[in-house]
């Protein structure tokens, strides 16, 4: 299909269903095609083949995070998508409206939660803790304190100085 012909799909969607921005139906459909390369590129054949709700699931996590990096999270939610199910919805309203196939096995519970968006989009920008085990091999870093009348005083930043 056109990108013109989608989008006009598209904006008749978005009217009837507004619960979803038309930049999430774009990414959606973007993300589709990332997968389908993907998969392609991981297939001995060329043939384009069916992609279930799983595999778009998670080629659309991996095109979302090269897209949008630490922001991806905000950026879905401003789409009003903010869990798998959101995807499944939107992939259901274009197979709907003619703009995807489906097959006769595919249901919308195949977008169930495979991934929470906390998993998939924040959890991998998190700084990573260390294991207890590396825990017990430093030692821990403790604050002293400084005796009244000591030499190591701290500076005073009064205004009568």
């Amino acid at each position: 299909m056109q990108r013109s012909n989608f989008d006009q799909v598209v904006q008749e969607i978005v009217q009837k269903d507004t619960r979803y921005d038309i930049h999430a139906y774009r990414f959606v459909r973007e993300g589709l095609d990332y997968t389908l390369k993907t998969l392609k590129r991981n297939a001995s054949t060329s043939n384009q083949r069916h992609v279930s709700g799983p595999e778009l699931l998670d080629g659309i996590r991996h095109y979302t995070l090269r897209e949008f990096g630490p922001m991806s999270k905000l950026v879905l939610n401003e789409w009003g998508v903010s869990s798998c199910q959101d995807f499944g919805q939107i992939v259901f309203n274009l197979v709907q409206h003619g703009v995807l196939g489906k097959s006769e096995s595919d249901k919308l519970e195949d977008f169930s939660e495979t991934y929470t968006f906390d998993e998939a989009f924040v959890k991998p920008f998190l700084p990573l803790l260390p294991t207890l085990k590396e825990r017990k091999k430093k030692p821990a870093i403790r604050a002293s304190r400084v005796k009244p009348g000591s030499n190591k005083s701290i500076p005073s930043s009064s205004a009568s100085e």
